[in-house]
């Protein structure tokens, strides 16, 4: 097939950017999105252009490397799906494809679609882990966590941190990403015990760093290609409520 790439070009965080149009031919259904991206870069470099700087890594839907938005929603628009796993047979021949990179304050742009998303990493590193010691692995087995906890554990767990939640949110809010985590770890005996304390940390270093409030639209839950339920936000917010009533 024939698709045409409007794609957005940026220096890098200061400079100002701007859209640049790419037709390329013979792009095979088969491919993946980021392949298509390799095989644009190929034609670019061949002719002595500058290639699209984009991110990746492990190309299986489970780093939360990639992120593209792509015809106006974050990883485009198959259902659940991470930009690398998106597949070019979704798309019909002469197709117009736009490509920009998440849009966040808190996402500033690096160069192209690459957008830096260490404010995540500052927010698990206020809080999103257990620091008990928990003894060693057969210990940590042997604590018994109910079936449900075991669920929401694992479900909440699949957050990849890829940033599509903030992208999709008119407030530029991370509260899914946020309490994704706070759920996750609260599940486990262990994770108890400095609950209440990660959840303030995590919301307090969130609002340091400039994310947005929630006000419930639920595109973060639309968008999210893990299917993380807004329904952790309210348990987030119970929780925190919570913690400052008895502080």
């Amino acid at each position: 097939m024939n698709i045409k790439l409007k794609i957005w070009r940026q220096k890098n965080a200061k400079s100002k950017g701007r859209f640049e149009t790419y037709q390329l031919n013979d792009v095979a259904e088969d491919m993946s999105f980021l392949e298509m991206l390799d095989y644009l870069n190929g034609t670019l470099i061949k002719n002595g252009k500058e290639p699209v700087a984009f991110d990746h890594d492990c190309r299986e839907g489970i780093c939360g490397s990639c992120g593209i938005y792509i015809n106006g929603r974050p990883h485009g628009n198959d259902h659940r799906t991470t930009t690398c796993e998106l597949r070019m047979r979704l798309f019909k021949d002469g197709d117009t494809v736009t490509l920009e990179p998440w849009r966040s304050a808190s996402f500033p742009v690096v160069k192209d679609l690459v957008v830096d998303r260490s404010a995540f990493d500052k927010i698990t590193n206020a809080g999103g882990y257990i620091s008990v010691n928990a003894g060693a692995a057969q210990d940590a087995n042997a604590i018994p966590v109910p079936k449900h906890n075991a669920d929401v554990a694992f479900d909440t767990a699949s957050c990849v941190g890829c940033g599509a939640c903030v992208a999709a949110c008119k407030n530029a809010s991370a509260m899914l990403f946020v309490a994704a985590k706070v759920t996750h770890l609260a599940q486990f005996p262990q994770g108890r015990i400095e609950a209440v304390e990660r959840i303030k940390s995590m919301v307090a270093k969130m609002d340091e760093l400039g994310f947005g409030s929630c006000t419930n639209t639920r595109a973060c839950e639309a968008e999210c290609p893990k299917g993380i339920s807004i329904s952790t936000i309210a348990k987030l917010n119970r929780e925190f409520i919570s913690a400052k009533i008895k502080d």
